[in-house]
């Protein structure tokens, strides 16, 4: 299992966070104080930045990193998954065929194809440090046969990710790093295939695709652990989309040493925050059944509560301020509550990965 990923804008040390910043901004917060968490990259969606501003703009502002102002490592994430979303919701919005995805935001009015070429362009047009091939999702509850035709397409469309990358980047010095995305459903036969057959066209990494959950919400780890079997232990695995704290610990143990996600960023905004357990900050206490409490900050009781949030941390928010002053600032409705506590959060989950690490 690689113990670190080399992009082109830095050595990142596993198992890896990555918050999402979909629109190219980790919601509520700056890239200064993601930057102070030790975050050391982030997940930016091709599909949501194609759309808004364009590909075309950023690149001529200098790609996503002077964009954005985020110096670290950038993923892009294909944009499949949310077309995917969408068009299963609706239908009107879209269709997926064997060769592209159409998809029409206002129901017919202009329309966009994304291509496997196209997906590749744009990822290149950004300057990501880390791109995504274009797949074909599925949920675990679809029909085998829709299984099959998701596995078929992501490997014919992973070879035509491969071959556009390889034509697009071969005088390129410092080349961005490009992951597939195993799909299969709930068979663990079509996750081997789809994992095996990347594998030959070959990746620098593999990510989990489709959909992690049961229909009541709980989370398939048989699912998760039958992809990261397809995937090759020479390789990052990446748990896209994935998770909470203690998902993320059972992952490691799968294997999986990339994650993702946007429940630390929304329970920071929902006035949630994490705190390790007495004596739980460290390699052997995150791997207890639990390890950490969620701290309601809204909570009465806080209104005049001394302590830091964790009195283990070292953010800004625990540095400097106690817990009182927090429950104000969100009583009050005041746009620092929301930086500090997602500063919080993502310094809650980059300790994690640290322990983890060791």
């Amino acid at each position: 299992m690689p113990d670190k990923l080399i992009t082109p804008h830095g050595e990142i040390a596993l198992p890896a966070f990555f918050p999402d910043a979909t629109y190219g901004t980790v919601r509520a917060t700056g890239m200064a104080a993601v930057e102070s968490t030790g975050t050391p990259g982030m997940v930016m969606n091709t599909y949501h930045l194609y759309n808004r501003p364009g590909a075309r703009l950023i690149k001529s502002l200098g790609g996503l990193h002077r964009f954005t102002g985020w110096d670290k490592a950038i993923l892009t994430d294909s944009g499949g998954f949310q077309l995917f979303s969408l068009i299963r919701e609706n239908p009107a919005y879209g269709e997926i065929r064997r060769n592209e995805i159409v998809f029409r935001p206002e129901r017919g009015s202009e329309k966009m194809t994304f291509t496997p070429e196209k997906c590749v362009q744009s990822q290149l047009q950004f300057g990501s440090d880390i791109m995504m091939a274009l797949d074909v999702c599925t949920h675990p509850d679809d029909p085998m046969d829709v299984q099959r035709q998701s596995v078929d397409a992501t490997i014919r469309w992973g070879a035509r990710c491969r071959e556009e990358y390889d034509r697009q980047t071969r005088r390129m010095d410092k080349k961005p790093l490009l992951f597939g995305i195993v799909q299969g459903g709930a068979d663990a036969e079509l996750r081997m295939k789809c994992g095996q057959e990347l594998e030959q066209i070959g990746f620098d990494g593999y990510g989990f695709g489709g959909w992690p959950l049961d229909g009541d919400g709980n989370m398939r780890y048989d699912i998760l652990k039958a992809a990261a079997d397809a995937m090759p232990d020479t390789k990052v695995k990446y748990a896209m989309g994935l998770g909470r704290p203690e998902e993320i610990v059972k992952l490691v143990d799968m294997g999986y040493t990339l994650f993702d996600c946007v429940i630390p960023t929304r329970e920071a905004r929902h006035q949630r925050l994490y705190a390790f357990k007495p004596g739980m900050d460290n390699a052997q206490g995150v791997h207890a059944d639990s390890f950490y409490n969620f701290v309601y900050i809204l909570d009465d009781k806080h209104c005049r509560d001394d302590r830091p949030v964790d009195e283990s941390c070292d953010c800004e928010l625990c540095r400097r301020y106690p817990r009182a002053y927090l429950h104000h600032l969100f009583k009050v409705g005041d746009s620092q509550a929301y930086e500090l506590a997602t500063t919080h959060n993502l310094r809650f989950y980059a300790r994690l990965m640290e322990f983890l690490r060791k």
